[in-house]
């Protein structure tokens, strides 16, 4: 599988190169488009329990679209819903802890799980369940807007919003919790940060999905 990222950073689309037989496989409705030699499965991939974790807790399509080439080889083109990056990681030496929304593709060798990442009482929502990236293979992800690099030595730590949070790797050490006091966390405008300490690398998009929202909802006219 060779992938070309294209119209970097606003729009970015990945195309997949794939060789006579070889898969792809994606998340529901990721797919811009295809060859017409590339033919599509639909299934619950990792089998029913695996796919309820995904879909209920992790955040993403209960189902997955599996590409595969045919003799001759062909491509797919695949396209986040929402405007910004798209980047190539290589999953083998770490597993790597992804936000929902942000996992776009990935190679057959590459499993897609959910993980529980803290908070406790109030704070034990769905937010909070990231998917977990083992195995190994590429793996592309998305970022809506742009994407941000963040390198942490050994014993740095970094507070990221939990809505600009796209992965870092799993034995990375951090911490769910809220700005301050209750007052804070429901007045300030950041609400829930994620502290990560390092060694290693952590990315994060420019853009919230839930702060677009908080925008957007009041601006829809109500009826009545």
């Amino acid at each position: 599988m060779r992938t070309e990222l294209l119209y970097r950073p606003s729009f970015a689309v990945a195309r997949v190169q794939l060789a006579p037989n070889e898969t792809v496989r994606a998340e529901a409705g990721a797919m811009l488009s295809k060859s017409s030699n590339v033919s599509i499965e639909t299934s619950a991939t990792g089998g029913l329990m695996k796919s309820l974790k995904r879909g209920i807790l992790g955040g993403e399509s209960f189902f997955m679209n599996t590409f595969r080439a045919g003799s001759g080889g062909g491509e797919v083109l695949f396209a986040p819903n929402l405007p910004g990056d798209v980047v190539n990681v290589e999953i083998g030496n770490a597993n790597l802890l992804v936000n929902s929304g942000s996992f776009l593709a990935a190679e057959l060798g590459v499993n897609v799980d959910t993980k529980f990442r803290g908070g406790s009482g109030f704070f034990a929502t769905s937010s909070f369940f990231m998917l977990l990236l083992s195995g190994q293979g590429t793996a592309i992800l998305s970022a809506y807007g742009a994407m941000h690099e963040i390198d942490l030595a050994a014993g740095e730590r970094y507070t990221i919003d939990s809505g600009h949070v796209i992965a870092f790797d799993e034995h990375m050490p951090h911490e769910i919790k809220r700005v301050g006091g209750l007052k804070s966390t429901f007045l300030s405008g950041e609400g829930i940060v994620i502290d990560v300490e390092g060694p290693g690398k952590v990315l994060v998009q420019t853009r919230s999905q839930q702060a677009f929202l908080s925008w957007l909802v009041p601006q829809i006219p109500s009826r009545g």
